[in-house]
């Protein structure tokens, strides 16, 4: 396989896999899929997807959509509009009405993440750590295939409003040599590694060629190992890609890919193993991170099978996180107390090399907040918590502690221990 065919919305119902399912089952996955992003490709639909366990196999689980993550109003409003045989333009508008309610830019992406240059809003770039920039080039806001989870799911649904992506290179660069503090520069969407090799080279080229003293890393964040390996292998402009990989590490810049893997199953085949070979040899390190998603990997074992398979291939783990508070929350999250067991009983299994993955980590507001367990303190139940990256660079590694809360899925449900009025990071 090394002919890429994606499939969207129009082709849903006429999936030739899908025949096993049932016509109300499909028109289900139609109303979802109206309302969040779908796309799929043959990658995906033959290498990953294990059909005979559908609908309850994972991999469909993370690709296609279903049912229940529309809350069941929401459900209910958008079949109601398809089942009327309602103009495209209606359609539309009752979709972007319920995306509008599911907090389509949690954690202050578009307000306090926007940096200023001059007085003037970088759109398309977002500065939340001390450290690390991202960048949205405006050609890699797609994805080879999308994750039903996925908490970028604006990004996909045709409102410009919502939508972060820039071209402007010279302005982020600009931003650099304003900001020494800066040391990181993330390319992010979508996925960086949708666009063309000519493309990608442009904007990093550019970055080389600023000579910025400050810039130590490249990182690019890219689903495209799992969903698309052949973009390393035969994908007609793949060795030029891997060429550009070298090119960025011989400049004595460290290149960081940040893989998104959320079941073992994504590493088990010989073409992601060859992918994965190909880009250690350019120099580059591969880290590793997932939310941890009911229905799909909730469950220690897994976990514990998918670090110790990146560990065996050459890859770092290096995030477990919590499903963020947008989208179909509601159907993938899990409570932090069960995060945190599955977490610690999947590090208890690993040896110390796999250790370096930290979690389960909530990427809030203020910052990643780490659940560091459940303890009785004083008589009292609490959470144990701690920043691992903060705006205020002062706030990490600070113990904090909440009550106690079996149903807290976010860091918004918890309240303050031992009768504080506020959480410190709160003034």
């Amino acid at each position: 396989m090394t002919h890429y065919q994606a499939y969207s919305l129009p082709h849903l119902s006429r999936l030739p896999q899908l025949n096993q399912l049932s016509n109300h089952q499909k028109f289900e996955m139609e109303v979802v899929a109206h309302v969040f992003p779908f796309k799929t490709n043959n990658y995906v639909m033959e290498q990953l997807i294990h059909w005979e366990d559908v609908p309850n196999d994972p991999l469909f689980l993370l690709t296609f959509p279903q049912k229940k993550m529309l809350l069941p109003h929401h459900f209910e409003k958008m079949s109601r509009v398809l089942q009327d045989g309602s103009s495209k333009q209606t359609v539309r508008e009752v979709a972007n009405e319920i995306r509008w309610e599911l907090n389509p830019h949690p954690a202050g992406q578009k307000e306090a993440n926007l940096p200023i240059l001059d007085g003037v809003p970088l759109n398309g770039i977002q500065h939340k750590y001390r450290e690390t920039v991202l960048f949205f080039p405006s050609q890699g806001q797609t994805c080879h295939a999308y994750c039903s989870f996925c908490f970028r799911w604006p990004q996909f649904v045709g409102i410009n409003e919502l939508k972060f992506a820039t071209r402007e290179m010279d302005l982020l660069i600009k931003y650099i040599h304003q900001h020494p503090e800066i040391t990181d520069v993330l390319f992010t969407g979508g996925d960086p590694l949708i666009m063309k090799t000519k493309t990608l080279a442009a904007y990093i080229r550019e970055l080389l060629k600023a000579e910025l003293p400050n810039l130590q890393t490249i990182r690019i964040g890219t689903k495209a190992l799992s969903y698309w390996p052949y973009r390393f292998l035969t994908d007609p402009d793949a060795h030029e890609l891997l060429m550009l990989f070298r090119e960025v590490t011989y400049s004595g810049k460290h290149l960081a890919f940040m893989a998104h893997f959320n079941h073992p199953r994504e590493l088990q085949n010989e073409t992601v193993q060859l992918a994965i070979q190909r880009i250690h040899e350019t120099g580059a390190e591969i880290r590793t991170q997932s939310p941890i998603l009911a229905h799909i990997n909730d469950h220690p074992a897994t976990w514990a099978t998918l670090w110790k398979e990146q560990v065996r291939l050459n890859c770092i783990p290096y995030y477990m996180f919590v499903v963020r508070d947008t989208g179909a929350q509601h159907y993938f999250g899990i409570n932090l107390e069960k995060a945190w067991n599955i977490f610690r009983e999947a590090y208890q299994t690993v040896s110390g090399i796999g250790r370096t993955v930290r979690g389960p980590s909530l990427s809030t507001h203020p910052g990643k907040v780490q659940v560091l367990g459940v303890q009785e303190i004083k008589g009292e139940k609490v959470f144990m918590l701690q920043f691992l990256q903060a705006r205020e660079p002062n706030r990490v590694l600070r113990p904090f502690f909440a009550k106690y809360d079996p149903d807290a899925v976010w860091l918004d449900d918890l309240r303050p221990a031992f009768g504080e009025k506020k959480f410190f990071f709160e003034d």
